[in-house]
């Protein structure tokens, strides 16, 4: 058997196809067949008004794809825009990895793994805002 497998902590929610899903009291794990159904994990989501940074934009844009919201076609061309900025701030290997798996997920149409690889970028921003406002 192929496809997704989400593993769910207990009453934890996912959004499938635009239905909000909630696990029962137990841990719980599922396999997702259909290819292209569209995905979010709701304690990865970012609100819109959270969406007030370069990184949480970018993240935003994913999850909007992964919601259904966006297209991906037009959602791609303002990723690796918004990728290519990134990569003007982020100029460690480490960054620059992560932008780099981002990258080519998006290009492959993996809207959920460029999102897991750019939210990985958020503590760094967070660090860098901080020291900015010192």
């Amino acid at each position: 058997m192929t496809g997704l497998v989400l593993k769910l902590g207990p009453q934890e929610r996912v959004l499938v196809n635009g239905a909000v899903i909630e696990n029962g009291a137990r841990r719980g794990r599922f396999s997702v067949l259909t290819p292209g159904a569209k995905i979010l994990r709701l304690r990865d989501a970012i609100h819109p008004e959270a969406a007030n940074t370069p990184v949480r934009r970018v993240c935003y844009i994913a999850q909007l794809v992964l919601s259904g919201d966006a297209e991906p076609d037009a959602a791609r061309i303002q990723l690796v825009r918004g990728i290519e900025q990134l990569s003007q701030v982020f100029t460690d290997s480490d960054s620059r990895q992560y932008l780099d798996r981002a990258t080519e997920d998006i290009l492959q149409g993996r809207f959920y793994p460029a999102l897991k690889a750019l939210r990985a970028l958020l503590p760094r921003e967070e660090r860098l805002m901080a020291a900015s406002k010192r």
